[in-house]
């Protein structure tokens, strides 16, 4: 597709295609069939930044990455912001405000600054007042390939703020009619689902498996398709891009570990060393089967989740345990089924996976040639988990879901929050 077709243009060709217009053949049979498109909604990029503060609480409808800092959760609501929740009270959380952030799909704090994509920009926004954020500073440019939403390109000054559905009835040639992979909701159909407690609370947040955004020290981390790059938050309201370097094809998540990051992507693991934080250098990295590849790591074993049927590639369904104590040859230890598994994490031996529509495994993790099955929480389907102070937050199809593992013989749910569809 030309990106320099205007969505006027792309428009008008797709109504002329779909109604059939043509100069030279005259239909003598119709019939009538009804398709579901969506229809951008512009702003100007001055009216998006005006509206980048605490708006009131909305209802979670399409959940994304999750962040934890201190008390509070931040969680994305895919393409539009970011909802703030109250945690103090685990098994009562409050949904206290929502911040408007067109094109939203990544998040990550530090100190009482919330970095998020705004599309193909970044923007740093101070919550020391979580009902009273503000924005600090706006990073044009930074991750280009989001320069399209959902088939659409940016207007010179203007972002995608919403969608109109719309369904219409038109008539078809019935000796011709158009082929599923021809229809307008097929062609413009928002894809809108696409990551013990210190003494002293650290001013970085925990994001989960599935995150594309990391944190460590002074500086953010973030991946897209093929490239690593490193912004400097030694001035945490001013962000400035150092790196951006080639890592590998098909990027999909990325995991801090001390000095290092581990990067999944659909062909595989990638390691890079951050001593110096400016500048990550490749160490090394794990080939495995084309699928969905979410990674984390205890920095002796790395946890891979292989998830098949989807865009990344009919494979496998797996866990994979790799032995990372070699930074520099990492080594498969064993191979474990799973049903569709999205994202993971673990707390000392204890490991919790999503798998999907079987919804949230426990694993006793002490042997990892011989993983025990601890407990199946079912009735949902699952898919990122965060493990922290014996509190697991899942963020599953239908809610945001607290469970204690205080006592792993009875872990119980504490809390959720549902999401309206």
């Amino acid at each position: 597709m030309n990106k320099k077709l205007t969505v006027e243009a792309l428009t008008f060709l797709l109504i002329i295609t779909m109604l059939g217009i043509t100069a030279c053949v005259k239909n003598t049979c119709k019939q009538k069939h009804t398709y579901t498109y969506f229809e951008p909604v512009y702003k100007t990029k001055t009216e998006v930044k005006a509206n980048i503060k605490s708006n009131p609480a909305r209802t979670v409808e399409n959940p994304g990455k999750i962040y934890i800092l201190g008390h509070f959760i931040f969680l994305n609501e895919v393409d539009k912001g970011v909802h703030v929740i109250d945690n103090t009270d685990t098994s009562a959380p409050k949904n206290i405000a929502f911040i408007d952030i067109p094109g939203n799909v990544d998040i990550a704090v530090k100190e009482n600054i919330l970095y998020a994509d705004m599309y193909a920009d970044l923007v740093a926004i101070d919550i020391t007042d979580p009902n009273n954020v503000k924005e600090k500073k706006i990073v044009d440019g930074v991750f280009p390939e989001r320069y399209w939403g959902n088939g659409f390109a940016a207007r010179p000054g203007a972002m995608i703020v919403d969608w109109i559905k719309h369904d219409t009835t038109v008539d078809e040639n019935c000796e011709q009619p158009y082929r599923s992979n021809d229809r307008m909701d097929v062609l413009f159909a928002a894809n809108f689902n696409k990551a013990g407690a210190a003494a002293t609370p650290s001013p970085v947040g925990v994001g989960g498996s599935m995150a594309r955004f990391t944190i460590v020290n002074d500086y953010m981390y973030a991946v897209n398709s093929h490239n690593l790059l490193s912004i400097s938050l030694v001035n945490a309201a001013d962000p400035v891009l150092k790196e951006d370097i080639f890592a590998g094809f098909d990027i999909q998540t990325i995991y801090p570990f001390k000095d290092y990051l581990f990067l999944g992507s659909m062909g595989g693991m990638y390691i890079f060393d951050i001593s110096n934080p400016a500048s990550p250098a490749p160490k090394s990295n794990f080939a495995h089967a084309t699928a969905c590849d979410p990674v984390i790591s205890d920095g002796d074993y790395a946890y891979v989740t292989l998830r098949a049927g989807t865009n990344c590639g009919p494979t496998a369904n797996e866990l994979l345990v790799i032995d990372v104590q070699n930074l520099e040859s990492p080594s498969l230890v064993k191979t474990y089924s799973m049903t569709s598994p999205y994202g993971l994490g673990k707390d000392g031996d204890l490991l919790f996976i999503c798998d999907g529509k079987d919804g949230l495994k426990a694993y006793d993790a002490a042997d990892v040639q011989n993983l025990q099955l601890i407990k199946t929480i079912g009735g949902m389907e699952t898919y990122d988990v965060i493990a922290m102070n014996k509190v697991a937050m899942v963020v599953a199809k239908d809610g945001l879901y607290q469970y204690s593992y205080a006592d792993l013989a009875n872990i119980r749910l504490l809390s959720k929050i549902n999401i309206n569809k």
